[in-house]
């Protein structure tokens, strides 16, 4: 399957079945991964989710937990960009991929 325009046909490329598990297979092939960025207070005497992101290939979509967006580099990036704050320590914690 490619671009949306590439596929306007005035006849349907295929059955609704066959066409549902292209769709699917598509979703599973480019879906972004998920993350949270997790901060770290002190030597571990607290933590919290501070942001949850989604990497794709090409860049890093990241909502902080009052609600602003960030679009960065990389998890990586993000997980610096919330390390800033003094005594605090950040870590990627990556939400496992269902089978």
């Amino acid at each position: 399957m490619g671009e949306i325009y590439e596929l306007r046909t005035s006849n349907p490329i295929c059955g609704e079945e066959e066409f549902a598990e292209l769709v699917a297979d598509m979703v599973r092939d480019e879906a972004p991964r998920l993350f949270a960025v997790v901060q770290e207070i002190g030597e571990r005497e607290d933590g919290r989710i501070a942001a949850w992101g989604m990497a794709f290939d090409d860049h890093t979509a990241v909502m902080r937990d009052h609600g602003s967006w960030l679009s960065v580099s990389s998890p990586d990036r993000a997980r610096h960009i919330l390390s800033r704050a003094p005594d605090v320590t950040a870590r990627l914690v990556w939400v496992a991929e269902s089978s």
